[in-house]
């Protein structure tokens, strides 16, 4: 099979010769940069490519072409870009504002970028969400060069193209109103928070349609994400996403299925078993990462329950056996998960989340070998 024959198979819930394996193929399964820096040594790869990051705040890499091909990955990454005006503001060094207003530092020793001020935090008004000085979704920048890169994919590789769109609503609506408040919001004023949830809602369903509208045809999976989960349960109860949320969600869900036939993949982390049925009946085709370490994430239920719904993407644990197991551990996670995940199809193989810099690069590549070597009828 053809990488993109065998992740459409997968998707398709139809057998595949091998389990497909991503790393990079969207911000949310790719790897940490100081830990791309040591995979890169480990592997003697010494590519004089700058590195280009895919999320500046996490810090998460779009590895090079040498370094997936090394990994036989099936799956190639295309996203609208930053905008020719009003992106990032650099406020000194390691400190930024983005283009929603959000400033974020990375302190020293940190890998990543901290959130320091949400500009809509504290008191809060209809009419500060009508006068807010929103991003422009159709700045010519976000698809510039976009059709090209993703016809060239498609011409003179067999890779399944995934085409990353901006989140929905609630990360953003998170980061701009603050955490604290955000969650007061959802119980003690939940119009308000669905009118910041709306606001966002209307640019992001923007960004998409230029965006889809450039490559919805020629992309094999379309990926957003907007986290539901923590490691013991839904961000918040089910009444409330169901009051709050689920109609939002629907909206965006909908909105890309009206512009592309590829299949939609929607990431969330955490513990959403309570949620699977309302992003099913929403529209999610395909659920990423499978945070199989969090609450009721065991991937043999989710594979009985929900494995004629949903296909899996993801499920090898980044938080107790890539960082802190032994090769035979990371070999028999491998196992484990495809044994589980991918009978009939339904299964791409990655890390859960992207790969952090305590992982041993060593177990990054088991993983992928592993990955490899378990054919279909090696299945257990």
């Amino acid at each position: 099979m053809t990488h993109r024959e065998r992740v459409l198979a997968a998707l398709n819930h139809q057998e595949v010769d091998r389990v497909p394996v991503d790393l990079g193929a969207t911000r949310d399964s790719s790897i940490v940069k100081e830990e791309y820096l040591r995979l890169k040594e480990y592997l003697g790869i010494n590519g004089n490519r700058p590195i280009r990051l895919l999320n500046r705040m996490m810090q998460v890499v779009e590895p090079e072409e040498e370094v997936l091909e090394y990994f036989d990955v099936d799956l190639r990454g295309v996203g609208p870009g930053p905008p020719e005006k009003g992106g990032d503001k650099e406020l000194g060094e390691n400190r930024y504002q983005d283009e929603w207003g959000v400033v974020r530092v990375k302190p020293s020793g940190s890998f990543y970028y901290d959130l320091v001020d949400s500009p809509l935090s504290g008191p809060l008004a209809s009419s500060d969400i009508m006068n807010y000085g929103w991003p422009d979704p159709h700045d010519p920048g976000r698809i510039k060069g976009l059709r090209e890169k993703v016809e060239r994919l498609r011409g003179s590789t067999d890779y399944a193209i995934v085409l990353s769109l901006p989140s929905p609503f609630v990360h953003t609506s998170q980061y701009i109103r603050g955490f604290e408040d955000w969650f007061i919001d959802s119980v003690a004023n939940p119009r308000l928070l669905g009118m910041l949830c709306d606001a966002i809602l209307d640019v992001t369903l923007a960004m998409c349609g230029d965006a889809l509208k450039e490559v919805g045809e020629l992309v094999d999976i379309v990926f957003c994400a907007d986290d539901l989960g923590m490691q013991n349960g839904p961000i918040v109860s089910p009444e409330i996403y169901r009051r709050l949320f689920k109609v939002r969600h629907k909206r965006y869900l909908q909105f890309v299925h009206d512009h592309t036939s590829a299949k939609l993949a929607f990431h969330t982390c955490g513990s959403v078993w309570d949620l699977l049925d309302d992003l099913i009946e929403i529209g999610v085709e395909v659920l990423n990462p499978i945070q199989v370490a969090a609450a009721k994430m065991d991937t043999i239920q989710l594979k009985k329950r929900y494995g004629k719904h949903l296909s899996f993407w993801g499920a090898i644990d980044t938080q107790h056996i890539l960082p802190h197991g032994t090769k035979e551990e990371v070999e028999r996670e491998v196992k484990r998960r495809i044994g589980h995940l991918a009978r009939g199809g339904g299964y791409i193989l990655s890390a859960v989340h992207n790969i952090q810099p305590d992982v041993p690069p060593s177990n990054i590549v088991t993983m992928y070998e592993w990955a490899r070597s378990c054919s279909v009828s090696t299945k257990s």
